[in-house]
């Protein structure tokens, strides 16, 4: 106890509801903690909100005022009891705790953005949360509360859970750019002080058509692919060479970490959730954007969160 109260402490917020995939989402933080070093969490959950128009009429009728007063102290009382709830399921899984705060409010603007600005007001490492029970396609394009704190967190890495992902193997997902090592520099200080944790960084080779907007009409010649090739194994290397020297520094051994490249073409979002699937990695670690450098989501990014099934995301901005 000791050891780990002299690591610095990591801070997670979870957003839960009454739902299965908020259930999902608490229980893979729970089980966080055996490779994310003194982890301590916030479980929060936003209240109904109430409309302007009965606020108004409030401010008319003592009647309605009254029942409004009781509304507002059910919802209230509701939301202590299912997150007093969900504390309980964290200390029965072996979570200490004083290491869990709960806390609730109105929503006020929005689900999303209330839970994004409360994350960033309390300066969270990661915002916890489950995928809804849509299909995958349906949640990323029906303007659901999951989907859209992952295109709207700006700051706060976002871990979004899958199902029930088994296994405390993690793997990340690296193409040289400046998000990769954003997603670098969140592992590991969230692993910091776990000495016995292996870490995959995980890349796939570069191709012609991944630097270039152009509809090629007939497959790129052979020299275009291979000063693409030149250029990626450059890149890859020097960055590399910056990721080890940051674990390093957070104290990790080379032993713990592993590189491996893969040469495939095709899709890369469902190349690496294959090599994912085949390393049986619970978890897996990308960057928003990639080399593409999209706005909001790069493409690989996107297929990932769209096609990942029982697993873990840490998608960092």
């Amino acid at each position: 106890m000791e050891a780990e109260e002299k690591l610095m402490k990591k801070k997670i917020l979870v957003s839960v509801d009454d739902s299965q995939h908020s259930t999902n989402a608490l229980r893979y933080a729970a089980r966080a903690s055996a490779f994310v070093p003194n982890l301590h969490y916030a479980l929060f959950h936003v209240q109904p909100m109430i409309s302007l128009f009965l606020q108004d009429e409030a401010q008319k009728s003592m009647k309605t005022k009254i029942e409004l007063e009781k509304l507002l102290k059910k919802n209230d009382e509701s939301a202590h009891r299912l997150l007093q709830n969900f504390k309980n399921e964290m200390v029965r899984m072996g979570i200490s705790e004083d290491r869990i705060e709960i806390a609730t409010g109105l929503r006020k603007v929005g689900l999303a953005k209330d839970i994004l600005e409360y994350s960033q007001d309390n300066q969270y490492d990661a915002i916890v949360i489950g995928r809804r029970g849509l299909t995958r396609v349906q949640e990323m394009f029906a303007g659901s509360a999951s989907a859209n704190i992952i295109e709207h967190s700006q700051v706060i890495p976002v871990w979004l859970v899958d199902g029930n992902p088994a296994g405390n193997e993690l793997m990340v997902a690296v193409d040289g750019s400046e998000a990769s090592l954003r997603a670098i520099d969140h592992v590991s200080f969230l692993l910091s002080g776990n000495t016995d944790i292996r870490l995959t960084l995980m890349h796939v080779t570069s191709r012609a058509r991944d630097y270039c907007e152009i509809n090629f009409d007939e497959t790129p010649s052979d020299e275009l692919e291979e000063i693409v090739a030149r250029g990626d194994k450059a890149c890859i290397e020097r960055f590399y060479a910056q990721a080890l020297q940051k674990f390093k520094n957070s104290g990790f051994s080379e032993d713990q970490l592993e590189t491996a490249t893969i040469n495939k073409t095709g899709n890369t979002g469902r190349i690496i959730l294959e090599a994912a699937e085949k390393g049986n990695y619970g978890t897996l670690v990308i960057g928003r954007k990639g080399v593409d450098k999209a706005f909001f989501m790069g493409s690989v990014s996107r297929t990932i969160i769209s096609r990942v099934s029982d697993r873990a995301v840490w998608l960092v901005p």
